[in-house]
This record gives structure tokens, sequence and C-alpha cells, in this order.
């Protein structure tokens, strides 16, 4: 499914954070979006997933409009968002953070869910082995894997994903990473935010570069050149 920003504007009060962004991520594409702190790209996955509710621009999910629209009746129409924070839900088990997720798409039916939450276990097996345990006792890297997991479960065709790899140990950075490749295979569209530009090179099929709520840049993930400008444009 394809995801489309148009001239979006966002506010956080009086700040105005993004200004006139315009992006665009295909179906099944792993999009970049890259930019040194404080740019705005945290709050253009927020806007999209109905955090904030953009002032002007239109957002698209194919031909439905998003903007306007609660974050559940976002989550409902098929985008999932994973933010930075994870937000594991305090005192309830694995098991229970991931039921959760099926508040997405309560269109699925309980042996669906009983399915589905099988496909989650077979793709996150130390979640299996840890699915009676309270979800924020678990280690930084298995908190990531629950937090994807959890916005997995409901299926949804675009993927809204904040700094994955941020405080984890290399070995389960390559098993997000790898993660991500296979969503994209399997026909999710994903929207990337991450520090880790290089690794990120590794799997996406283009990016964007903000600066000051803004889209300055864009480039193709496989192109050298577009590679080099990328990594000279952040690092200034």
């Amino acid at each position: 499914m394809q995801l489309e920003l148009k001239n979006v504007h966002s506010f956080y009060g009086l700040s105005h954070i993004l200004n006139g962004v315009t992006l665009r991520v295909g179906s099944g594409e792993l999009v970049g979006l890259f930019g040194r702190n404080g740019v705005g790209k945290t709050t253009t996955l927020r806007t999209i997933a109905g955090w904030l509710v953009p002032s002007e621009g239109e957002i698209l999910l194919g031909d439905v409009s998003l903007a306007g629209k609660t974050q559940d009746d976002i989550a409902r129409c098929g985008v999932a968002f994973v933010p930075e924070d994870r937000r594991i839900f305090p005192g309830l088990s694995v098991d229970e953070n991931l039921q959760l997720g099926f508040f997405q798409n309560r269109r699925i039916s309980r042996a669906q869910r009983r399915e589905e939450l099988d496909k989650i276990y077979a793709r996150f097996p130390r979640l299996f082995e840890r699915r009676k345990q309270n979800g924020i006792t678990l280690s930084g890297g298995e908190q990531q894997m629950l937090t994807i997991a959890r916005a997995l479960v409901g299926r949804p065709s675009v993927l809204l994903i904040d700094e994955p790899s941020e405080g984890l140990a290399p070995m389960i950075v390559d098993e997000i990473f790898r993660l991500l490749t296979e969503l994209k295979q399997g026909g999710v569209s994903i929207l990337l935010v991450e520090q880790n530009i290089m690794r990120s090179l590794d799997v996406v099929d283009r990016f964007y570069v903000m600066r000051r709520g803004e889209i300055f840049m864009a480039g193709d993930g496989h192109s050298q050149d577009d590679r080099e400008a990328l990594l000279n444009a952040v690092a200034i």
C-alpha cells in the first residue's frame, strides 16, 4: 500500500515543526528518513500515525485520507507505529502485550488471532520463551522485538518505525534489520527513522533527508553518488 505526504505542516503548541513535508513510500518499499536530531523525523511519524493532527497538507494511504483521523482509525486502516520509547505496557505479560496489538484489526476472529500469534512466536522465538514474563522485565533488545511484534499482529500494510537500533547490541541490530528486509519482501511498506545510516543503507530502497522541518534531499539507496551525498549532508 502506498503512503504519501503532500505539503504537511505540524505544530507542537506554537512551535512549527514540520514545514511542508512531501514524501512517498511505495507499496513494498523500505524508505529511510534521515537527518540530525531535532529536525522533525519523529514528528513526521507521529503525524502520520495520528499522534499529532497536521495543520495543513494531505496524508494519503492509497486513496484514503488519514489527516485528521484518530490514532485508532489510522491503525485500523493498516498503519502500525513502532515508537522509539517502545511503550511496553507495565504489569502485562509478553502475551498480553501482543494481544493488545489486535485492537488494530478487530475483524480478526479468535482462531485467526491464535494463528497470527503462532506466526509471531515462530518469528520471535525468544518472545515465545518469555511469553508469560512481564514485558517491562525483558532486555532492551527483547523489548524492541516485542514492540515490533505487537505492531505486526494487526497485519499492517504500512510500518512506521522510529530508531529501532538505538542502544542495542550489534547482533540484535542485525536481527532487526533482517526482519525489516523480510517484511519488505512480504509486501509491507516501511518508513524507517534511524541514526545508524550506514546500516540502514544496506536495506533501504530510497531515502529522504530532513533539515529544519523540511525535506531537502531525496536519493536512491542503491546509488553510490546518492549515498555519498547523504553522508555529506548529515555530517554538516
